[in-house]
């Protein structure tokens, strides 16, 4: 009999989701608008504080894409960008015309190695190609080095947009990740730490930005009784639905990021005394991760040669996923040509690493299979 899947991150409803669903039929607010949205953008406007302003999108990758547009990045830019993260991050470049330029990790964070920035905006001023902006990734959860990032970006005067997709509820001395960049981003797909099924979030500073993203996120329509566009619009404003998905997650947001850091705690566990497997954890207390995956590096030398593909295939023998981490964007053939900048940091994290499953509605059961998986191996 074939076991029950387990997955690596899968949805996880608290159960007033459809309270504000009903709502939203029950007053015909089916649109792109609506109580819904306000209220979802209110709802973390409040939890992340710092006085930010939200506009709630289709997706993170769409407030990525106006986030750009916002820091003025057109056609010929370059644009600086995490190698080390989901694609969506460097998209968005390209969907402007412009060029990525990639950036090694560091092994602290696995995110943006300062070194590696600051060589590469030398650079690229040296070539008289001075970068517009600078996408910095909370990769897993954890974030990037905020202070020291922040200090290159303000020296070369380079604004900085902030993917929080993977790090809602992720602090650094306090502070929420999505409130570090100029304009930052959120991700409510559907295995992130809460979800809308699909949608985002833009988080701006200034109601002038935000208006100007609601205004770019509803196909730029001008103020006439008719249908005028003198700019390029977009699709990217959540829905009602969406939102109401949303308002409901709210409320267990704080508990998913406390049972996502179990799942992180299992696996320290598991691993303790073990030198061949690392798990991924905060470099000091300024830290706090919201562990939205759990991740390990594997060392074959210490280990009697096994890999991080061979936990990878033996949890698919038992109907586990997991996943090797993210496959560097300068290795990717779609950007093939694009200038990368560091070491092998990146690569080496891809060759060795592997995400276990870290969904906040893991059972028991489930844990205790995953954990025969692993003494096993």
């Amino acid at each position: 009999m074939t076991k029950s899947k387990i997955w690596l991150s899968s949805p996880h409803m608290g159960g007033t989701e459809q309270d504000y669903i009903k709502e939203a039929f029950d007053s015909n607010w089916v649109a792109p608008l609506g109580p819904n949205v306000t209220g979802f953008e209110e709802d973390l406007e409040r939890y992340l504080g710092q006085n930010v302003l939200v506009g709630a999108l289709s997706s993170g990758t769409a407030a990525l894409h106006l986030g750009l547009i916002l820091l003025g990045v057109k056609t010929g830019d370059e644009v600086i960008c995490q190698s080390m993260t989901f694609s969506a991050s460097a998209n968005p470049i390209a969907y402007q015309g412009a060029t990525p330029i990639f950036i090694d990790s560091e092994k602290d964070t696995w995110n943006l190695c300062p070194n590696a920035l600051e060589t590469a905006i030398k650079d690229r001023v040296s070539k008289g190609k001075k970068p517009k902006a600078i996408i910095a990734v909370h990769l897993y959860g954890m974030p990037y080095k905020i202070e020291e990032i922040r200090s290159i970006a303000d020296k070369y005067e380079i604004p900085i947009l902030e993917d929080s997709a993977e790090a809602l509820g992720s602090t650094y001395k306090g502070q929420n990740c999505g409130t570090f960049g100029d304009i930052s981003v959120l991700s409510f797909n559907g295995n992130k730490i809460i979800t809308t099924s699909g949608g985002g979030a833009i988080v701006v500073k200034s109601i002038d930005q935000k208006n100007k993203a609601i205004f770019l996120s509803t196909q730029a329509r001008d103020n006439a009784p008719h249908y005028q566009h003198s700019e390029i619009g977009y699709n990217y404003r959540m829905s009602n639905i969406c939102a109401g998905v949303g308002r409901g997650q709210m409320e267990v947001l704080d508990a998913h990021i406390s049972k996502r850091r179990n799942m992180h705690n299992f696996y320290m566990d598991i691993f303790k005394g073990n030198t061949s497997i690392n798990v991924f954890s905060e470099p000091n207390e300024n830290y706090f991760s919201n562990h939205w995956l759990s991740a390990i590096t594997v060392n074959p030398s210490l280990n009697g040669g096994k890999t991080r593909e061979d936990l990878r295939l033996l949890f698919e023998t038992q109907n586990i996923e997991s996943r090797p981490l993210w496959k560097p964007m300068h290795l990717q053939p779609v950007f093939k040509n694009a200038p990368y900048y560091g070491g092998t940091v990146s690569e080496n994290l891809f060759d060795n690493g592997l995400c276990l499953p870290s969904g906040s509605n893991l059972t028991d059961d489930e844990k205790e299979r995953i954990k025969n998986v692993l003494n096993i191996f």
